[in-house]
Protein backbone atom coordinates (compact mmCIF):
# COMPACT_ATOMS: atom_id res chain seq x y z
CA UNK A 1 0.00 0.00 0.00
CA UNK A 2 1.37 3.77 -0.51
CA UNK A 3 0.97 5.72 2.05
CA UNK A 4 0.10 9.22 0.47
CA UNK A 5 -0.76 11.13 3.25
CA UNK A 6 0.48 13.00 6.43
CA UNK A 7 1.94 10.82 9.21
CA UNK A 8 -0.94 10.14 12.11
CA UNK A 9 0.70 9.89 15.72
CA UNK A 10 -1.57 8.41 18.12
CA UNK A 11 -0.94 8.56 21.93
CA UNK A 12 -2.39 6.32 24.46
CA UNK A 13 -2.08 5.02 27.85
CA UNK A 14 -4.63 2.72 30.08
CA UNK A 15 -7.78 4.23 28.91
CA UNK A 16 -9.39 1.08 26.69
CA UNK A 17 -12.73 2.35 25.76
CA UNK A 18 -11.59 5.51 24.86
CA UNK A 19 -8.93 4.45 22.18
CA UNK A 20 -11.70 2.41 21.05
CA UNK A 21 -14.05 5.39 19.88
CA UNK A 22 -11.12 7.11 18.82
CA UNK A 23 -10.17 4.29 16.43
CA UNK A 24 -13.38 3.92 15.29
CA UNK A 25 -13.97 7.16 14.74
CA UNK A 26 -10.43 7.49 12.76
CA UNK A 27 -11.70 4.45 10.42
CA UNK A 28 -14.45 6.51 9.43
CA UNK A 29 -12.29 8.66 7.62
CA UNK A 30 -11.49 7.65 4.57
CA UNK A 31 -7.93 9.32 4.19
CA UNK A 32 -6.90 7.05 7.26
CA UNK A 33 -6.48 4.11 4.70
CA UNK A 34 -3.20 5.91 3.20
CA UNK A 35 -2.38 7.60 6.45
CA UNK A 36 1.24 6.79 7.79
CA UNK A 37 0.43 5.63 11.76
CA UNK A 38 1.46 5.35 14.66
CA UNK A 39 0.21 4.31 17.78
CA UNK A 40 2.26 4.91 20.96
CA UNK A 41 1.61 2.89 24.01
CA UNK A 42 2.81 4.07 27.35
CA UNK A 43 4.18 1.78 29.73
CA UNK A 44 2.41 1.17 33.56
CA UNK A 45 3.24 3.87 35.95
CA UNK A 46 2.76 1.43 38.57
CA UNK A 47 1.49 -2.15 39.30
CA UNK A 48 -1.89 -1.05 39.59
CA UNK A 49 -1.93 0.55 35.76
CA UNK A 50 -0.70 -3.04 34.21
CA UNK A 51 -4.02 -4.51 33.44
CA UNK A 52 -5.73 -1.42 32.31
CA UNK A 53 -2.49 -0.74 30.34
CA UNK A 54 -2.65 -4.37 28.56
CA UNK A 55 -6.19 -3.96 27.70
CA UNK A 56 -5.45 -0.50 26.18
CA UNK A 57 -2.95 -2.14 23.72
CA UNK A 58 -5.17 -5.37 23.00
CA UNK A 59 -8.01 -2.78 21.82
CA UNK A 60 -5.53 -0.93 19.20
CA UNK A 61 -4.28 -4.53 18.43
CA UNK A 62 -7.40 -5.33 17.38
CA UNK A 63 -9.00 -2.52 15.92
CA UNK A 64 -5.76 -0.51 14.57
CA UNK A 65 -5.50 -0.05 10.59
CA UNK A 66 -3.44 -2.95 9.46
CA UNK A 67 -0.88 -0.81 8.46
CA UNK A 68 -0.05 0.47 11.89
CA UNK A 69 2.92 1.10 13.52
CA UNK A 70 2.33 0.10 17.04
CA UNK A 71 5.29 1.19 19.46
CA UNK A 72 4.31 -0.48 23.07
CA UNK A 73 6.84 1.16 25.74
CA UNK A 74 8.10 -1.43 28.70
CA UNK A 75 8.50 2.34 31.05
CA UNK A 76 5.93 4.90 32.09
CA UNK A 77 7.40 7.75 30.10
CA UNK A 78 4.57 10.27 30.76
CA UNK A 79 2.40 11.82 28.48
CA UNK A 80 4.58 15.11 27.53
CA UNK A 81 7.85 12.96 26.89
CA UNK A 82 5.81 10.61 24.77
CA UNK A 83 4.38 13.33 22.86
CA UNK A 84 7.76 15.41 22.17
CA UNK A 85 9.41 12.25 21.16
CA UNK A 86 7.20 10.92 19.00
CA UNK A 87 6.24 14.49 17.25
CA UNK A 88 10.00 15.30 17.09
CA UNK A 89 10.45 11.84 15.62
CA UNK A 90 7.97 11.82 13.13
CA UNK A 91 8.68 15.88 11.80
CA UNK A 92 11.72 14.86 11.35
CA UNK A 93 10.90 11.18 8.93
CA UNK A 94 8.35 12.72 7.36
CA UNK A 95 8.57 17.09 7.83
CA UNK A 96 4.64 16.93 9.56
CA UNK A 97 2.64 15.27 11.86
CA UNK A 98 -1.18 15.27 12.45
CA UNK A 99 -1.42 14.39 16.58
CA UNK A 100 -3.86 12.65 18.36
CA UNK A 101 -4.77 11.21 22.05
CA UNK A 102 -6.78 8.54 23.15
CA UNK A 103 -9.56 10.19 24.83
CA UNK A 104 -10.49 12.30 21.16
CA UNK A 105 -13.33 11.38 18.93
CA UNK A 106 -12.91 12.83 15.58
CA UNK A 107 -15.32 13.98 12.84
CA UNK A 108 -15.24 11.67 9.36
CA UNK A 109 -13.93 15.09 7.89
CA UNK A 110 -11.03 15.92 9.77
CA UNK A 111 -8.04 14.57 8.16
CA UNK A 112 -9.18 16.19 4.95
CA UNK A 113 -9.38 19.01 6.79
CA UNK A 114 -5.59 18.43 8.03
CA UNK A 115 -4.48 17.36 5.00
CA UNK A 116 -5.44 20.43 2.92
CA UNK A 117 -4.51 23.33 5.91
CA UNK A 118 -0.85 20.98 5.95
CA UNK A 119 -0.65 21.61 2.29
CA UNK A 120 -2.08 25.33 1.97
CA UNK A 121 0.00 26.62 4.53
CA UNK A 122 3.25 24.57 4.09
CA UNK A 123 5.27 27.18 3.47
CA UNK A 124 4.30 29.92 5.45
CA UNK A 125 6.48 30.49 8.46
CA UNK A 126 3.60 31.94 10.54
CA UNK A 127 1.26 29.20 10.74
CA UNK A 128 3.20 27.25 13.37
CA UNK A 129 -0.44 25.17 14.34
CA UNK A 130 -3.08 23.55 13.28
CA UNK A 131 -6.21 23.02 15.30
CA UNK A 132 -8.99 20.82 15.00
CA UNK A 133 -10.94 21.46 17.97
CA UNK A 134 -12.33 24.80 18.49
CA UNK A 135 -13.82 26.46 22.09
CA UNK A 136 -17.92 26.42 21.72
CA UNK A 137 -18.20 29.79 21.97
CA UNK A 138 -22.01 31.27 21.21
CA UNK A 139 -21.05 33.86 18.26
CA UNK A 140 -20.92 32.31 14.69
CA UNK A 141 -17.20 31.54 13.40
CA UNK A 142 -15.79 32.42 9.81
CA UNK A 143 -15.28 28.90 8.14
CA UNK A 144 -11.19 29.09 8.77
CA UNK A 145 -9.66 31.82 11.33
CA UNK A 146 -6.59 32.42 12.63
CA UNK A 147 -5.88 32.58 16.53
CA UNK A 148 -2.92 32.64 18.70
CA UNK A 149 -3.63 29.77 20.70
CA UNK A 150 -3.12 26.25 20.34
CA UNK A 151 -5.32 23.75 20.98
CA UNK A 152 -4.12 20.03 21.73
CA UNK A 153 -7.34 18.55 20.94
CA UNK A 154 -5.71 16.63 17.76
CA UNK A 155 -3.63 19.05 15.92
CA UNK A 156 -0.84 19.21 13.22
CA UNK A 157 2.43 21.38 12.75
CA UNK A 158 5.05 20.86 10.25
CA UNK A 159 9.02 20.57 10.89
CA UNK A 160 9.90 23.63 10.51
CA UNK A 161 7.01 25.27 13.46
CA UNK A 162 8.19 22.36 15.40
CA UNK A 163 11.65 22.93 15.49
CA UNK A 164 10.85 25.90 17.94
CA UNK A 165 9.55 23.94 20.61
CA UNK A 166 11.35 24.64 23.60
CA UNK A 167 11.09 22.23 26.65
CA UNK A 168 12.54 25.13 28.88
CA UNK A 169 9.56 27.00 30.83
CA UNK A 170 11.81 28.84 32.91
CA UNK A 171 13.32 30.45 29.44
CA UNK A 172 9.45 30.97 28.08
CA UNK A 173 8.64 32.38 30.97
CA UNK A 174 11.51 34.95 31.42
CA UNK A 175 10.71 35.66 27.69
CA UNK A 176 7.05 36.05 27.72
CA UNK A 177 7.64 38.86 30.63
CA UNK A 178 11.01 40.14 28.99
CA UNK A 179 8.19 41.01 25.83
CA UNK A 180 5.54 42.25 27.78
CA UNK A 181 3.44 39.54 25.76
CA UNK A 182 1.47 37.80 29.30
CA UNK A 183 -1.71 39.46 28.21
CA UNK A 184 -1.53 37.91 24.82
CA UNK A 185 -0.30 34.54 26.12
CA UNK A 186 -3.17 34.94 28.58
CA UNK A 187 -5.84 36.05 26.01
CA UNK A 188 -6.24 39.22 27.51
CA UNK A 189 -6.60 38.02 30.85
CA UNK A 190 -8.61 35.78 30.10
CA UNK A 191 -7.10 32.88 30.84
CA UNK A 192 -4.36 31.39 33.67
CA UNK A 193 -1.62 30.35 31.27
CA UNK A 194 0.94 31.71 33.07
CA UNK A 195 0.49 30.01 36.47
CA UNK A 196 0.03 26.43 33.99
CA UNK A 197 3.39 27.19 32.84
CA UNK A 198 4.31 28.46 36.49
CA UNK A 199 3.31 24.93 37.94
CA UNK A 200 5.00 23.07 34.73
CA UNK A 201 7.82 25.02 35.90
CA UNK A 202 7.34 24.10 39.56
CA UNK A 203 6.82 20.43 38.76
CA UNK A 204 2.94 20.67 39.50
CA UNK A 205 2.55 19.68 35.67
CA UNK A 206 4.32 18.59 32.96
CA UNK A 207 2.32 20.43 30.15
CA UNK A 208 4.25 19.91 26.92
CA UNK A 209 1.09 22.48 25.61
CA UNK A 210 1.61 25.33 27.57
CA UNK A 211 5.52 25.42 26.65
CA UNK A 212 4.16 23.95 23.08
CA UNK A 213 1.58 27.15 23.61
CA UNK A 214 4.21 29.75 24.71
CA UNK A 215 6.86 28.52 22.02
CA UNK A 216 4.51 29.71 19.15
CA UNK A 217 3.93 33.09 21.07
CA UNK A 218 7.51 33.93 20.87
CA UNK A 219 7.82 33.20 17.37
CA UNK A 220 4.78 35.46 16.81
CA UNK A 221 3.25 32.31 15.38
CA UNK A 222 -0.51 31.69 14.76
CA UNK A 223 -2.83 28.53 14.39
CA UNK A 224 -5.13 27.85 11.50
CA UNK A 225 -8.40 26.83 13.34
CA UNK A 226 -12.08 25.80 11.88
CA UNK A 227 -15.20 27.60 12.30
CA UNK A 228 -17.13 24.15 13.88
CA UNK A 229 -15.17 21.85 15.47
CA UNK A 230 -13.79 18.24 14.08
CA UNK A 231 -12.05 16.56 17.23
CA UNK A 232 -14.32 16.26 20.78
CA UNK A 233 -12.20 15.33 23.91
CA UNK A 234 -14.14 12.38 25.77
CA UNK A 235 -11.49 12.59 28.63
CA UNK A 236 -13.40 15.01 31.04
CA UNK A 237 -15.02 11.88 32.95
CA UNK A 238 -12.13 11.79 35.58
CA UNK A 239 -10.85 8.55 33.50
CA UNK A 240 -7.84 10.76 32.61
CA UNK A 241 -4.24 11.72 33.84
CA UNK A 242 -4.94 15.25 33.67
CA UNK A 243 -8.56 15.92 32.89
CA UNK A 244 -10.96 16.25 35.83
CA UNK A 245 -14.97 15.86 35.38
CA UNK A 246 -16.18 18.83 33.36
CA UNK A 247 -18.83 19.79 30.45
CA UNK A 248 -17.19 23.39 29.69
CA UNK A 249 -15.33 21.95 26.54
CA UNK A 250 -17.91 20.10 25.46
CA UNK A 251 -18.95 20.55 21.31
CA UNK A 252 -20.78 19.16 18.65
CA UNK A 253 -18.89 17.78 16.06
CA UNK A 254 -19.16 19.24 12.33
CA UNK A 255 -19.56 16.25 9.81
CA UNK A 256 -18.17 18.35 6.98
CA UNK A 257 -14.87 19.83 6.46
CA UNK A 258 -14.12 23.32 6.14
CA UNK A 259 -13.36 24.85 2.63
CA UNK A 260 -9.27 25.14 3.42
CA UNK A 261 -8.03 28.10 1.13
CA UNK A 262 -5.46 31.12 1.92
CA UNK A 263 -6.68 33.78 3.75
CA UNK A 264 -5.19 36.67 5.40
CA UNK A 265 -2.11 35.42 7.68
CA UNK A 266 -3.29 37.28 10.85
CA UNK A 267 -5.24 37.25 13.97
CA UNK A 268 -9.00 37.45 13.68
CA UNK A 269 -9.88 39.71 16.00
CA UNK A 270 -13.94 38.89 16.30
CA UNK A 271 -12.80 35.10 16.85
CA UNK A 272 -10.08 36.10 19.74
CA UNK A 273 -12.98 38.42 21.23
CA UNK A 274 -15.48 35.36 21.17
CA UNK A 275 -12.88 32.92 22.73
CA UNK A 276 -11.83 35.27 25.24
CA UNK A 277 -16.02 36.01 26.25
CA UNK A 278 -15.73 32.34 26.27
CA UNK A 279 -12.99 32.19 28.54
CA UNK A 280 -14.40 35.07 30.80
CA UNK A 281 -17.97 33.87 31.02
CA UNK A 282 -17.79 30.15 31.12
CA UNK A 283 -14.20 28.60 32.05
CA UNK A 284 -13.41 30.81 34.74
CA UNK A 285 -16.73 31.28 36.29
CA UNK A 286 -17.00 27.75 36.75
CA UNK A 287 -13.56 27.04 37.53
CA UNK A 288 -12.90 30.22 40.02
CA UNK A 289 -9.57 30.52 38.46
CA UNK A 290 -9.68 33.92 37.04
CA UNK A 291 -6.57 35.49 38.87
CA UNK A 292 -5.97 38.90 39.81
CA UNK A 293 -3.08 41.40 39.26
CA UNK A 294 -2.19 40.64 42.71
CA UNK A 295 -2.19 36.97 42.77
CA UNK A 296 -0.30 36.74 39.48
CA UNK A 297 2.30 39.13 40.99
CA UNK A 298 2.56 36.70 43.97
CA UNK A 299 2.72 33.76 41.93
CA UNK A 300 5.30 35.06 40.58
CA UNK A 301 7.35 35.87 43.39
CA UNK A 302 7.16 32.43 44.50
CA UNK A 303 8.20 31.03 41.54
CA UNK A 304 11.10 32.98 41.71
CA UNK A 305 12.21 32.43 45.40
CA UNK A 306 11.88 28.47 44.48
CA UNK A 307 13.34 28.54 41.66
CA UNK A 308 16.63 30.45 43.20
CA UNK A 309 16.28 28.06 46.21
CA UNK A 310 16.25 24.87 43.85
CA UNK A 311 19.46 26.44 41.61
CA UNK A 312 20.65 27.06 44.70
CA UNK A 313 20.69 23.72 46.55
CA UNK A 314 21.55 21.86 43.50
CA UNK A 315 24.97 24.03 42.85
CA UNK A 316 26.05 23.88 46.68
CA UNK A 317 24.85 19.74 46.83
CA UNK A 318 27.00 19.48 44.22
CA UNK A 319 29.86 21.38 44.77
CA UNK A 320 29.71 22.88 48.41
CA UNK A 321 29.31 26.46 49.17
Amino acid sequence: MAHLGPPIAIFAYRRPDHVRRLLASLASNPESADSPTFIYCDGPRTIRDEEAVEATRQVIRTHAPAHAEIVEHHQNLGLSRSIIDGVSTLCDRFGRVIVLEDDLVLSPAVLGYFRAALECYAHDDRVMHVSAYVFPVEKPLPETFFYRGTSCWGWATWARAWRHFSTNGLWLRREIVRRRLVPCFEVEGAYPYLQMLDDQIMGRNDSWAVRWHASVLLRDGLSLHPGRSLAANTGFDNSGEHCKQSDVFATHLAETAPAVRPIPVEEDSDALAAIREYFRGTVLVRSGSEPSRGSRRRSLRRVLRRVLCRIKAECFGRWGP
